[in-house]
């Protein structure tokens, strides 16, 4: 058993691992129920072994199956994705600092531009399914480190990431 089950129920775990499989509103309500759950303790990752990456991100696996994983993001300061796109269903939440995320829409398949851009702070969560729109970038752009919980819809043993396409932006 991971130790998330323990912390948020074994039953809440399995209900997320089964509805995954669906790929519909009733999977996203049930992986946002999981990030409520954590985001309100906010000691849940006490006695977590976090990976960290200076200057950059690193992902700590959580829990995983045959349908879903679910990752902890330790973000340093200046740290950023690439312009990305997801071959899977993508939701996080934000347990400490603050993350910027920034919304693009293609242009074509190697470029997009920018839509949109806000600051997440802690307790923010976001659920996408894959067919979009899910173009994004992060970004911790505070001078502290931050740290987000994510659900991505696919086997990590399968996959070594959630990335379905990576971006350049648009230049006009």
């Amino acid at each position: 058993m991971f130790p998330v089950q323990q912390m948020i129920g074994s039953d809440l775990v399995q209900r997320l691992s089964a509805t995954s499989r669906l790929a519909s509103p009733d999977y996203l309500a049930a992986a946002r129920l999981v990030l409520e759950s954590l985001l309100r303790r906010p000691d849940c990752l006490a006695g977590v072994a976090l990976s960290r990456k200076s200057g950059g991100y690193a992902r700590t696996l959580l829990f995983g199956d045959d349908q879903l994983s679910l990752w902890a993001m330790v973000w340093d300061a200046g740290a950023r994705t690439s312009i990305h796109d997801h071959h899977c269903s993508c939701c996080f939440g934000v347990l400490t600092g603050a993350l910027t995320e920034i919304e693009f829409s293609a242009v074509d398949e190697a470029t997009a531009v920018m839509t949109s851009q806000a600051v997440r702070t802690a307790g923010h969560i976001a659920c996408m399914l894959p067919t979009g729109p899910n173009l994004h970038q992060v970004v911790n752009e505070c001078p502290g480190e931050a740290i987000s919980l994510h659900i991505y819809g696919y086997d990590h043993t399968a996959r070594a990431s959630s990335v379905h396409r990576e971006y350049r932006l648009a230049t006009h």
